[in-house]
Order: C-alpha cells, then structure tokens, then sequence
C-alpha cells in the first residue's frame, strides 16, 4: 500500500503537469508510449503466441494512431494504420492455417484492439488539448478517472455494505459504485470553479455536473471492462511497470474509456 501511495503521489502530479504544459504533439509522444506499452501488456494477458510479429505490429500500429492525431491526420492515421494492421494479421493466419502455428481469430481480434481500439481511444486526450482552451479540457477524463477510482475505494471500503453487484469484481460494493460517482462529479464542480476563478473563463457547473456524472459512469466501466479481461485470463495485473500500480493498462484502464466520452461531451455541450 505505502509503494502504491508514494508512485500514485509522483507519478500523479507529473503525468497532469505533462499534460497541461505539452503541446498536443509532444502529449502525443506521450499518448504513444502508453499506448505501445498497454498493447503489448494486453496481447500477453490474453496469451497471444508471439510468432509472425504480431506483437511487433501491434505496439507500432498503437504508437502510430496517437502520432496521427498529433500531426493533425488524426482520422487519415486510423484508417490506414487499421488496414494495414488487418493485412499484417490475416496474412500470415492464412499462410498458417492448418498448421501447429495456426493464429486463432480471438488472437487477430485481440491485436486490434490493443493495435487500434485502445490508441483511438488515448487519442482523444490529443484531441481535447487541441481545441481551444484545451489545456483544461485535457485535464477532464484524467481527473474524472483518477477521482472516480478515489471516491469508488473510500465508499467502499467504509461504507460498503452491498458486494457481488458482479464477479468481475465481487469485493467491490454498490455503495463504492455510487461513491465513485458522486466523488466524480464534485470533483468535476471544484475543477470547474478553479477553472473559472484562475483561468478567468465562464464555466457552465450543471455542464460539468453532466460531465462528472456521465464520465465518472463509463470510468467505472472501464475499470470493470479491463478487469473482466485479466479475470478470463487468470492474471492479477497487466504488468510490473508501475510499482504498486501494475502495469500501464492497469493505471490507465479507467482513462481509456473516460478519455473519449468527455471529448464526446466537450464537442456536443462544452462546459467553456
């Protein structure tokens, strides 16, 4: 508990102040690197074999998607990087059909999600930094996990009282649920206000109650989503990388669902 504590207290303030202060392509460069590294820890959870590069093409597919968005080809990146990633995929599970090395079809559907979906989704964090005062609305999905996953674990472990809502997670509690829910939202109101008081921009709060409620929602999903994966598998974390933590999917499992659900919002209601 005291490794999670002092990581989470030095790697926290650091990955936000990288975000608030680096411009999108240089967040980008950041984005990549979680993105590689989460694509390789997810193909060895679900046991990918290693053969016919498939982790190789993967990790370059998944560094490539949120370097797009940096340079500004964001949708063009996606495309091409998809198709290419399929035809580094079935080409070779053709060639080896039939064969001991045969690649199973979850195996190709895992690299693309690893290769394509989970960048995607990091991607929005480039998105939101270039909008116009994107150097808050970047800050929005990171701040909604982080305190979703803080309020979800105090709710719980003081008041929780109803547990087994599901088996993915059968310690955690409903109250812990509606704890991280509500934490989230507060949250997403003082950042607001701070916004609006040091920023000197006009914030909409019940705006940003909507974000809360609805990014802290899909947060809790993510997190349950990706735990869902380690549980089939019969693995604990998705790596070592972070002491404490576990791997990079594992610290930045809840961002990767928040990340484009508050881009959605920013884009349909934004709150500045």
């Amino acid at each position: 508990m005291a490794t999670r504590i002092i990581v989470g207290l030095a790697l926290g303030p650091a990955f936000l102040a990288a975000l608030f202060l680096l411009p999108p392509m240089g967040l980008a460069v950041v984005a990549a690197f979680i993105a590689g590294v989460a694509s390789f820890e997810l193909l060895r959870a679900a046991r990918v074999a290693h053969g016919s590069g498939m982790y190789i093409f993967t990790a370059i597919a998944a560094a490539a998607i949120p370097l797009g968005h940096g340079l500004g080809y964001g949708s063009w990146t996606t495309r091409a990087v998809a198709i290419l990633l399929m035809a580094a995929l079935f080409l070779p599970a053709l060639r080896l059909y039939g064969t001991s090395g045969e690649i199973k079809f979850e195996h190709i559907l895992a690299c693309l999600f690893g290769g394509v979906g989970i960048p995607l989704f990091l991607s929005a964090l480039v998105q939101l930094k270039g909008l116009d005062n994107g150097q808050f609305f970047v800050l929005l999905p990171v701040i909604c996990a982080f305190t979703t996953d803080i309020g979800a674990y105090f709710f719980g472990v003081f008041l929780g009282k109803h547990r087994g809502i599901t088996q993915v997670s059968p310690n955690k509690s409903l109250e812990g649920y509606i704890g991280g829910i509500v934490t989230g939202c507060l949250c997403m109101l003082l950042y607001g206000w701070l916004v609006e008081y040091f920023g000197g921009i006009q914030v909409k709060l019940p705006v940003m109650a909507l974000y809360g409620l609805l990014g802290s929602t899909v947060t809790e999903l993510g997190d349950l989503s990706f735990s869902l994966i380690k549980r089939q598998y019969g693995v604990k974390d998705y790596g070592t990388l972070l002491p404490g933590h576990g791997g990079m999917l594992d610290r930045f499992d809840s961002t990767t669902f928040a990340a484009p659900m508050l881009l959605l919002l920013v884009e349909i209601l934004p709150a500045f």
